[in-house]
């Protein structure tokens, strides 16, 4: 089990990317997106995130617990579902996927209130939440920045 949730949480090693593994793991996501998530159904893009969501809170909470930390920085699939979370409805176009990457990784660094406050979350809701929070808030400037253009 410890070795399934080391890879899983780490998104098969990006973790452990010695420089922005945060952001390897957003442009991995990006890119699974561009290839094939997009062309999904909406409703089954959010079931497809809801789970990601939950197996990503149990192995992000089992791989921290192994290290003892409470937010380790090989822990990467919060960024990956942060990422997919604002890339939601977004169409495969230079400017909207370009917003919705800068956008999640301003909010996911930034994070202002109360995206920050999730961090305090115990466990793997804490790792997951706030990511999942920057996504949302990044998907839905995105989307203000489109409607605007």
């Amino acid at each position: 089990m410890r070795l399934f949730s080391r890879v899983f949480a780490t998104v098969f090693g990006i973790g452990f990317f010695p420089k922005a593994p945060g952001t390897a793991s957003s442009a991995a996501a990006l890119l699974v997106y561009v290839l094939a998530l997009h062309k999904l159904a909406w409703p089954v893009y959010l079931l497809l995130l809801a789970g990601l969501f939950f197996f990503g809170r149990a192995v992000s909470s089992s791989y921290a617990s192994e290290l003892g930390q409470h937010d380790p920085k090989p822990v990467v699939i919060d960024e990956a579902l942060g990422q997919l979370l604002a890339l939601f409805l977004v169409p495969v176009a230079w400017l909207p996927l370009t917003l919705a990457f800068i956008f999640f990784r301003f909010f996911d660094i930034i994070k202002p209130y109360p995206i920050g406050g999730l961090e305090k979350l115990p466990g793997g809701w804490g790792i997951m939440a706030d990511d999942a929070a920057a996504g949302a808030a990044a998907g839905i400037a995105a989307h203000l920045i489109m409607l605007l253009t």
